[in-house]
């Protein structure tokens, strides 16, 4: 009886998040009130606090939720591919194919969530910027293995790689609101060319996005 409760409990609070980094992709933070996502999954605005103390709590899980999500649809299948330059683009191609399959009503929930925060100070801020610095962080290192690997020529920057591949991908999202599906082949069609010239092995990586 208890572990049915428990089970029905984890089950309310995973449909929460879930509800909850969808309506934030769209509406940020501000539009993500408790009463919404209550009447939105019919349960008490009240019953809420039984799985968060207060709006803080809830929007750190928020933007945990947000990073395991990220996780398991980009990067645990990218680094399934072979270490070095497939693996870089598999990040980006896979980032640009979460966006296009509109997993996400508004696309990109840190996209939507960060001008909200950037200029507020504390836990909520700093752990979405803690989760753009992994993603950064990760391309970086993937980069380097391309160069350890001989895959990119010695003396390649791995830093200018990751900016140029996040942003590239963060374009994706700004160049939505021109209302084209086009961005998502320029988006793979830059990085992959940018890569492919770079690689000292292009056929490594696919000839077209």
């Amino acid at each position: 009886m208890i572990d049915g409760r428990l089970a029905r409990g984890e089950r309310t609070r995973q449909s929460v998040l879930d509800s909850a980094v969808a309506v934030a992709s769209v509406e940020g933070f501000a539009g993500m009130s408790l009463a919404k996502l209550a009447q939105g999954l019919g349960v008490s605005k009240s019953g809420l606090f039984t799985h968060w103390p207060d709006k803080q709590a809830l929007l750190l899980a928020v933007v945990e939720h947000a990073r395991e999500q990220w996780v398991e649809e980009i990067v645990r299948p990218a680094l399934r591919e072979p270490r070095g330059v497939r693996r870089l683009w598999a990040a980006h191609a896979l980032r640009i194919d979460f966006y296009e399959r509109r997993v996400l009503p508004g696309g990109c929930f840190f996209a939507a969530v960060e001008p909200e925060v950037d200029d507020q100070p504390g836990p909520v801020r700093d752990a979405i910027a803690a989760a753009n610095r992994d993603w950064v962080t990760l391309l970086t290192a993937l980069a380097e293995q391309a160069v350890e690997a001989g895959e990119f020529p010695e003396g390649t920057d791995p830093d200018q790689i990751a900016f140029e591949v996040h942003a590239l991908g963060t374009a994706v999202i700004t160049h939505r609101l021109a209302r084209t599906d086009s961005c998502f082949l320029f988006s793979r069609r830059a990085v992959l060319d940018r890569l492919r010239a770079l690689a000292t092995d292009p056929s490594v990586l696919p000839e077209n996005s």
